[in-house]
């Protein structure tokens, strides 16, 4: 088991640092179809993800040496990403049925590309078998500096929306929930909620000492997955975040739909889970409550099925 320490707030504000040279914040909109709720666009990121913030501040501090990542896809997309900006070599480990959308945009990045395994799981073990032989291992989300790199989406949201009291935010391994869980603590009063896809309730399942859970289909691709053992997510979790809730399949489809339909947003399964839980009366929000749109790597054939599905309107508020 690897030892990872826990970041700290002041880690937070040192990622920023790295975030503002590299990216613009991304916008906020708010939707009067779910009661001005605001959404946060992370979509709207160069890699089409948040994990670009992640990986920029992991790299920026590991990039003399080589680095190795496992990625279902939008941590990949931002470690290449961040690698080419740093001038870093980098080891992509992907699974081999990872979402082709993503794979066709990391094949344009000057890393070298490891299909192993068919599950993120695999692909995280295979990635820190290379990392054994001499490159750093950047986990998407197990790794202080990914996750204080997230956490930078919250103390832009707090600029942005200084009457946020609420932020919904999409669990996978936790590093997302981690960071913004880790930053909330900075404004008084801002309670942050997870949400999970029913498929493959990873962090919940950890929270009530469950080591694996029987990983599922889902839209949700990118959320995905155990969790590496020991994971540092799961005490931040604990420490910073009030709940967590599951979406189902349906539901997710019907945030995706509702996003393309509204607002003309794209948005995968994984961005579209904290819509869900709205549209489905998962949590409650009024206009204090900013609910993060993480990504747009949706590949073309499953959003038109999802968009085309026979019967199905985006719900109505």
């Amino acid at each position: 088991m690897r030892t990872v320490h826990l970041p700290t707030v002041d880690d937070v504000a040192a990622a920023r640092d790295v975030i503002d040279r590299h990216l613009a914040p991304t916008p906020v909109i708010r939707s009067a179809a779910l009661g001005s709720v605001a959404l946060k666009l992370e979509t709207l990121q160069p890699t089409g993800s948040f994990k670009v913030r992640g990986a920029l501040v992991a790299v920026a501090k590991q990039h003399a040496q080589p680095i190795v990542t496992a990625s279902a896809g939008n941590h990949g997309l931002g470690v290449a990403y961040a690698a080419t900006e740093y001038g870093a070599a980098a080891t992509i480990v992907i699974p081999t049925n990872a979402s082709s959308v993503k794979r066709t945009a990391l094949e344009a990045f000057a890393v070298e590309l490891v299909a192993a395994g068919t599950s993120y799981d695999e692909a995280e073990a295979h990635a820190l078998e290379l990392a054994e032989h001499g490159a750093h291992f950047i986990s998407p989300y197990n790794d202080p500096d990914t996750i204080a790199g997230q956490g930078t989406i919250a103390l832009e949201l707090f600029d942005q929306m200084p009457d946020v009291r609420q932020v919904i935010v999409p669990i996978g391994g936790g590093g997302l929930i981690s960071g913004i869980g880790l930053a909330s603590t900075l404004r008084d009063g801002v309670q942050v909620i997870g949400v999970e896809a029913a498929a493959s309730p990873a962090v919940a399942a950890a929270l009530n000492g469950e080591s694996s859970i029987e990983v599922k289909p889902t839209l949700a691709d990118g959320l995905a997955g155990n969790l590496e053992e020991g994971s540092i997510t799961i005490e931040l979790t604990r420490r910073h975040v009030a709940d967590i809730v599951e979406v189902s399949e349906d539901e997710i489809a019907n945030a995706i739909s509702f996003l393309s339909a509204r607002h003309g947003l794209v948005a995968e399964g994984s961005a579209a889970v904290g819509v869900a839980a709205l549209l489905h009366g998962k949590v409650a929000a009024d206009e204090s409550t900013a609910v993060i749109v993480t990504g747009r790597n949706i590949a073309r054939s499953t959003y038109i099925d999802v968009l085309t599905r026979e019967g199905d309107e985006p719900p109505r508020r």
